[in-house]
C-alpha cells in the first residue's frame, strides 16, 4: 500500500503510532534536552476527522484545551494570555512574556501578511471557490527565518496544510516537520481537523478525509510510563470505548468564533458564572453550547477550587464531553459519584 494507513478516528492511528515508536523505533534522540524514541517519515489518514478524540482512561485526555486551541487558532490570535490559562506549560515557550510565536499556527492562517490585503486562509479559500480542482490550496505555516536565531524557544512544528477540494468534499494533507505522538499529536490533530471542517463549511463542501504527516514522530522518554499504559488499555480492554462527534453548525462564521471568545474571555477572568439553563438561552447552537458549557465547568475547576463541580451542568454535557471530563478532572469525578446517588 502506497497509501497513508486509514483508521475511522484519531484514536485507532494514536495507538498504532505510539506502538510503532516504542516497538520499533529507528532512532534513540536527544534534542534540545529532550530524550526520545523516533520513527521518521510517517502518515496516517481518517476517514472520519469529526471523530477526533480519544476514549483512553489512562490518557486523560483534556477537551477544554482542545476547543480552546482550536478557537485560539480560529480567531488568529498569539496571545499567551488566553492559551496558557488552559496550558501553563507553554509560557515557557514564549520569547517576551507576552506572545506565542511559531506555535501560533492561526496567527499565520487568519491573519493577512504585512502589506497583503487578504489572510492565507481567505486567499485559498476564495481559490477553491473559482477553481475547485487547484492544487494551489496550500497554506504554509513553518518559515526558514524561525532557525535563524538558534535559541529561539517557539519553532513551528506545522509545516503547512493542504487543501483539497475534490469530488464536493474538502480533504486536507497536513505536514508536519515534527510531532510528539503522545502530547502534541491529539491537540493538533483536533485543532487542524476543526479548520479543515470550518473551511469546509465556508467552501459549502461535504467533509473529506484528512491526511497526517510526519517528519520526526518521537515519543519522550519522559512520557514512557504513561505511553505504556495506553497501550496496554488498549490491547486489553474488551471493545473500545466510542462517542460520536457531532457536526459543525453550517452557520459557523467569523463571528460566531469571535462570540464563542468573548464568553470564554469572561469565564476565564472569572468576571461571569454560568449555570446549564443559562447557556442555553446564549442564543448559541447547541454544538457551541456544549464548548461553554467546558469552558465554564474549567472555570468552575481553576477559580471555584470546589470538590465537586455544578452536577447538572456536567450532566447536560454530550455523553463523550461528560466521559473525557469525569476522567480528567477529580472534581468532575466526584460531581458524577454525587449525581448518581
Amino acid at each position: 500500500m502506497l497509501t497513508a494507513p486509514t483508521f475511522r478516528s484519531v484514536e485507532g492511528a494514536y495507538v498504532a503510532l505510539l506502538q510503532l515508536a516504542t516497538k520499533e523505533p529507528e532512532q534513540h534522540i536527544d534534542a534540545r534536552g529532550n530524550a526520545a524514541r523516533e520513527v521518521m517519515g510517517v502518515s496516517f489518514r481518517l476517514t472520519d476527522p469529526r471523530q477526533r478524540l480519544p476514549y483512553l482512561a489512562e490518557r486523560k485526555a483534556n477537551p477544554v484545551f482542545q476547543f480552546a486551541e482550536a478557537l485560539w487558532y480560529l480567531a488568529g490570535r498569539r496571545d499567551l494570555e488566553m492559551i496558557s490559562y488552559y496550558a501553563p506549560s507553554l509560557r515557557a515557550s514564549s520569547a517576551d512574556g507576552i506572545n506565542l510565536n511559531g506555535s501560533a499556527y492561526g496567527y499565520t492562517l487568519f491573519n493577512p501578511a504585512h502589506g497583503a490585503e487578504q489572510s492565507p486562509f481567505d486567499r485559498v479559500v476564495e481559490l477553491l471557490l473559482n477553481e475547485p480542482d487547484s492544487k494551489r490550496g496550500y497554506l504554509p505555516v513553518f518559515s526558514a527565518k524561525e532557525l535563524s536565531d538558534r535559541a529561539n524557544p517557539d519553532v513551528a512544528c506545522l509545516a503547512g496544510l493542504h487543501l483539497l477540494s475534490r469530488g464536493g468534499r474538502l480533504h486536507m494533507v497536513c505536514h508536519m516537520r515534527a510531532n510528539d505522538l503522545d502530547c502534541g499529536l491529539l491537540s493538533d490533530v483536533f485543532s487542524f481537523t476543526m479548520i479543515q471542517e470550518y473551511a469546509a463549511i465556508q467552501l459549502d463542501l461535504q467533509l473529506g478525509t484528512y491526511t497526517h504527516t510526519i517528519g520526526s514522530a518521537h515519543v519522550n522518554d519522559a512520557n514512557a510510563d504513561r505511553v505504556r499504559r495506553v497501550i496496554h488499555e488498549a490491547a486489553t480492554r474488551p471493545e473500545p470505548t466510542t462517542f460520536l462527534f457531532p457536526a459543525m453548525p453550517e452557520s459557523t462564521i467569523p463571528a460566531t468564533i469571535a462570540r464563542l471568545l468573548e464568553h470564554e474571555e469572561a469565564l476565564r477572568t472569572n468576571q461571569l458564572r454560568y449555570s446549564a439553563e443559562h447557556i442555553r438561552g446564549l442564543g448559541l447552537d447547541p454544538y457551541w453550547q456544549q464548548v461553554v458549557m467546558l469552558f465554564e465547568l474549567y472555570r468552575q475547576i481553576q477559580h471555584d477550587q470546589s470538590t465537586a463541580v455544578d452536577s447538572e451542568l456536567l450532566a447536560a454535557l454530550d455523553p463523550g464531553l461528560r466521559w473525557l471530563m469525569e476522567r480528567k478532572w477529580p472534581a468532575c469525578t466526584e460531581a458524577a459519584a454525587g449525581g448518581a446517588q
